[in-house]
């Protein structure tokens, strides 16, 4: 197994069916890494890998950074 096939099977990227904008495309993005980040901390922490207050600050980091993402594309309403 090469490195793009061990990224594609831990990161697994799922296709966008929303309204095509690259805006719309980089958000989609970024809203996978951050759900598929919060799975790997939230594993960690329940596997006793990671204490549950430093799970809580990664998350709520991870959270400001994709809000900041959505602030930055300009797709508030």
């Amino acid at each position: 197994m090469n490195a793009y096939d061990k990224n594609q099977f831990l990161c697994p990227k799922s296709a966008y069916y929303g309204e095509f904008t690259p805006k719309h495309l980089v958000f989609n993005a970024n809203l996978q890494e951050f759900s598929q980040r919060v799975g790997y901390i939230s594993s960690l922490e329940t596997g006793g890998k990671l204490a549950p207050e430093e799970a809580y600050q990664q998350v709520k980091q991870l959270w400001k950074q994709l809000k900041r993402s959505y602030k930055t594309l300009e797709l508030e309403s």
